[in-house]
């Protein structure tokens, strides 16, 4: 197959348009074009004239296996080439015999996507999950948002598919694929039921309403192979001798004998953390970003990026950042299109914010975090779990703000630091309800300044931005995990048998990103042990 890159069409593009511009880029006639599909597709708004652009993929229609060389070197086009349609590869090579099959914590995308693969090899992993399956997660979610009651092991974020399940179900990654896992990825989710243009739009999102059936399909995929999968079951102490796993407990009574353990906990798990850290493993703090959702009206946003040409394009979303004079990042974080702020508060007593969007972002307003980096210097100790702490101080403060409620404020009312008491042109789309505040309450106030700092600079980005009607909401703390769970170069933590892994660990942050991660620990488990059966 023949890769062309930077194919630019307009936006009303026809078949026989993109026809035609690979015909020119190769200097062959359109007939010789057998088909081709589309590899990569983004949209190019820097100039007046908005544009596709493509990366295609080409087959030509003649029988000659060197045809597509000799077409490649007659295009003398630096956008032409043969494409590598190398796909990912691993099999296990371990010879270590497992006593006890391995355990994998967490129904997230790295604890999913490793238990796939050890189920896909064999080694018939139990999967635990502390949160329920996705239908009774969601009723739980929605009564939480309906009623406040909040249910500590199963909402936004435990249960099965994890945070992401509630999320816009974001698939853009800065990971390098040298080894295709990020391809393997999205494959397999379009295997599980995701849409097919994950696999060439240039920013890919499942949306949380695909996202909830195609981890289902997954788990039932898990099983088929030969793997359990049991949800309602939280992990609770871990049993080591001689510096190795011999037994985990779950749920406060149960033992079950474990020598492989993976840890896929999320970056909630915040009384597991404290757990493996009395029992020995090596926590270290880690720098995450804190700050506030802000929400415009989603027209605004599309007519500053796209201009004329906004009502023929999907909702535009954008990815802002800004360096204050004092050197700290201030960054727009997991920016939904057409979606909702979600309450996704996981301790009683305590408030955080995410954002979540479907599929079709067809929601009124536009939401991003507008969030400001903070390193362990800044927490007010140097435990391991010191972020913990700094998260919950902030989320106690913002619950107690809100009055259980998501506390909001307009922009123009925190520049002059004073309760917002109505609401402007933007109505608050927000999940489990919202009360008028005041957020320089919840955040230390050099962390707001630099807020205001980072919209103020975003508004000569994209104008209004900074309107003093945009509603901003709070506290967005869990931009990633607080902690690193140390591992060696074999994925392996300092006791024996332990394998942290993904968002929660330390060693991802999104959905492609801790799936990858859980790829690389199958493997790392797979290249000591041999399957179980």
């Amino acid at each position: 197959m023949i890769r062309i890159s930077q194919i630019k069409l307009p936006i009303r593009h026809t078949k026989e348009d993109m026809l035609q511009a690979i015909a020119k880029a190769l200097r062959v006639s359109p007939g010789k074009i057998q088909e081709y599909k589309i590899m990569k597709q983004s949209i190019d708004a820097r100039k007046n004239e908005i544009k596709y652009i493509y990366t295609v993929g080409v087959t030509l229609n003649v029988e000659d296996g060197k045809a597509e060389d000799s077409t490649v070197k007659h295009s003398r086009n630096t956008n032409v080439s043969i494409a590598d349609e190398t796909r990912y590869a691993f099999h296990p090579s371990g010879q270590k015999k497992l006593s006890h099959r391995p355990v994998v914590v967490g129904t997230g995308p790295a604890g999913l996507y490793c238990a796939w693969l050890l189920a896909k090899h064999g080694y018939q992993p139990l999967v635990i999950e502390r949160g329920q399956e996705v239908t009774k997660r969601v009723q739980a979610v929605e009564h939480f948002w309906s009623t406040k009651e909040l249910n500590p092991d199963s909402n936004v974020q435990f249960g099965e598919g994890g945070a992401g399940t509630f999320s816009d179900g974001k698939l853009n990654t800065m990971v390098k694929d040298v080894s295709h896992r990020y391809r393997f990825v999205l494959d397999n989710f379009v295997a599980h039921g995701a849409l097919s243009d994950i696999l060439y739009l240039n920013k890919p999102h499942i949306g949380t309403d695909k996202l909830r059936d195609v981890v289902v399909n997954i788990r039932n995929d898990i099983v088929r192979m030969g793997g359990e999968v049991r949800f309602g079951t939280k992990l609770t102490d871990i049993i080591i001798e001689n510096g190795a796993l011999k037994q985990i407990e779950v749920n406060h009574s149960e033992r079950i004998l474990c020598e492989v353990l993976v840890p896929a906990l999320g970056h909630s798990a915040r009384d597991t953390f404290a757990m493996l850290l009395k029992r020995g493993l090596i926590l270290l703090p880690k720098a995450f970003a804190v700050g506030f959702r802000i929400e415009h009206r989603q027209t605004m946003i599309s007519r500053s990026q796209y201009g004329g040409e906004a009502e023929s394009l999907p909702p535009a979303d954008y990815k802002l950042t800004h360096q204050t004079p004092a050197g700290r990042g201030v960054y727009s974080f997991c920016m939904c299109p057409g979606g909702y702020v979600v309450n996704a508060s996981s301790e009683a007593g305590h408030l955080v914010v995410n954002g979540m969007s479907n599929y079709a972002r067809e929601g009124e307003n536009a939401n991003s975090a507008i969030v400001v980096t903070v390193k362990p210097e800044d927490f007010s100790s140097d435990h391991p779990l010191g972020g913990i702490e700094f998260q919950r101080n902030m989320e106690r403060i913002a619950y107690e703000t809100g009055r259980g409620l998501v506390p909001v404020q307009l922009f123009g009312d925190l520049l002059q630091n004073q309760d917002s008491v109505t609401i402007g042109s933007v109505t608050p789309n927000i999940k489990g309800g919202y009360r008028l505040s005041n957020l320089r309450n919840c955040l230390p106030a050099n962390i707001t300044e630099d807020i205001i700092e980072g919209i103020l600079a975003f508004d000569k980005r994209i104008k209004g931005f900074a309107d003093r009607e945009a509603v901003l909401s709070g506290v967005e703390s869990r931009t990633s995990s607080p902690v690193r769970i140390l591992r060696n170069d074999q994925l392996e933590s300092n006791i024996t048998g332990i394998y942290p892994c993904g968002e929660g660990a330390g060693y991802a942050g999104g959905i492609t990103s801790a799936a990858i991660d859980g790829i690389k620990v199958f493997e790392a488990v797979a290249s000591k042990f041999s399957p179980v059966y």
